[in-house]
């Protein structure tokens, strides 16, 4: 874990939206909480001007990119040739001063640059050695992804740096470990650094790359075409080179009697962090939000609250922010929020949603039914595909999610958006069926 400089640490603030009246007998009270970062100062300058770099203007930070060399990555052969592009485009993106390293996995990991178990540290003479050492990368052999995770950990770990990222990208399925293999790798490098995952084509599994980036608390996407690669890699590196503070909790307290039911991220992406939460003292918990730049964020935080009679209120959880240090102490970053429920007989205000609250419960339901529609799919029960599929057009379109009602329209027919009356399409290209299942947790904004 990081030790950090008031200096380099952006401002975070929480701010928390809910109704906290309940009704006599009411137990559940549930809040979202946002939480935003700014003020960081590298975002943008990163980015506008990567390689100007002054120790102290960006956080130190080491980047692992393994990069799929598997045989599959000949079939078609650009497919080789823009995976060696996108990440000689990465490198170019990396800022002066940043540790880096290019590994190639097959059902084994290799090192590509620099070699000999260390880092390289980022520069113009480094950045073109690396890249001539990309064109040595060929296709050929299996794909054991856990072999590559592992070497990026130790390689990251190497070096002492704030920010640790990973940057993954396969073409097919990890057919040459166990699935058990996958995720002891997972839980080992889990907290260690944090990993965006890409899968390029439509030959990998997608639960596989979405389930990396979930555990290494990163993004996943789908690249179907191997020629939008460099952009997407660029701009994966640009996003890691702006961040600026690693390894933040959401620390959650709650009073006696009181029983988390759950915390999940639902902006911009949806994620469940219940289980991932680590005892913090007596009635707290940290649950891990990875690295932040300037950003702004959702999470959903749902309590159960012991019974109360008309009149009464109480504190129903404490949310704040920290990082936990490998000493056991914790760095607290200052910001907090209250969670309150008050108890009425005033039934119009226990009984009113926040729009917050029912705006995000219906995002995380649109990313469940997609998921289950497209499993249903697969199974062949189309009865049960077109219901869940409906419900999805459904939740889209009155959450205003444009972007998921596209996807979804290359795989149904919409009869009616508001019903949720659709037909299955005959035909669809895989590539349509991959995008959304990939992008279906992504979420939209509640417009404030």
């Amino acid at each position: 874990m990081a030790n950090f400089s008031k200096s380099n640490v952006p401002q975070f603030s929480v701010d928390v939206y809910q109704n906290e009246y309940l009704p006599e007998g009411g137990r559940e009270v549930n809040a979202i909480v946002t939480v935003s970062a700014t003020g960081g100062g590298t975002i943008g300058s990163a980015v506008a001007s990567p390689h100007l770099y002054t120790p102290g203007q960006g956080p130190d930070a080491a980047v692992a990119i393994m990069v799929d060399c598997s045989g599959s990555m000949d079939y078609p052969p650009a497919k080789m040739r823009n995976a060696r592009d996108a990440t000689a485009a990465a490198i170019d993106t990396l800022r002066d001063g940043v540790h880096f390293a290019v590994i190639g996995g097959t059902h084994v990991a290799k090192e590509v640059y620099p070699g000999g178990g260390r880092l390289a540290v980022a520069d113009a003479s480094t950045r073109d050695q690396a890249k001539q050492a990309l064109r040595k990368l060929s296709a050929g052999g299996g794909t054991a992804i856990g072999t590559w995770l592992r070497l990026a950990d130790r390689l990251l770990s190497s070096a002492e740096v704030s920010i640790r990222h990973g940057i993954l990208l396969t073409d097919g399925r990890n057919e040459h470990e166990s699935p058990e293999d996958l995720r002891a790798a997972l839980d080992s490098c889990a907290g260690r650094f944090t990993c965006d995952a890409r899968g390029v084509g439509t030959d990998w599994e997608v639960k596989e790359v979405t389930g990396i980036a979930s555990a290494l608390l990163g993004t996943a996407d789908i690249v179907a075409d191997p020629a939008a690669l460099a952009a997407d890699f660029t701009h994966m590196m640009e996003t890691a080179m702006g961040k600026e503070v690693a390894d933040v909790a959401l620390r959650v307290w709650t009073p006696v009697g009181t029983e988390i039911k759950f915390v999940k991220q639902v902006a911009p992406t949806v994620g469940d962090l219940t289980d991932r939460r680590t005892e913090a003292g007596p009635r707290a918990g940290d649950y891990p939000t990875g690295s932040w730049g300037d950003e702004s964020r959702d999470y959903h935080v749902c309590v159960q609250v012991p019974t109360a009679g008309i009149g009464q209120e109480m504190l129903a959880a404490r949310v704040s922010l920290v990082i936990p240090q490998s000493d056991g102490s914790v760095q607290n970053l200052g910001a907090q929020g209250l969670v309150r429920a008050v108890w009425t007989d005033d039934m119009t205000a226990s009984t009113s949603i926040n729009p917050q609250v029912a705006h995000y419960t219906g995002q995380a339901e649109l990313a469940q039914v997609i998921q289950q529609g497209l499993d249903l799919r697969k199974a062949g029960d189309v009865d049960g595909a077109t219901a869940k599929l409906g419900r999805a057009v459904q939740l889209a379109g009155a959450s205003g999610n444009a972007d998921t009602a596209k996807l979804l329209a290359k795989v149904v027919d919409v009869v009616d958006v508001a019903a949720g009356t659709v037909r299955l399409k005959a035909r669809v290209a895989e590539a349509d069926e991959m995008t959304l299942e990939t992008r279906s947790t992504k979420t939209v904004r509640v417009k404030k």
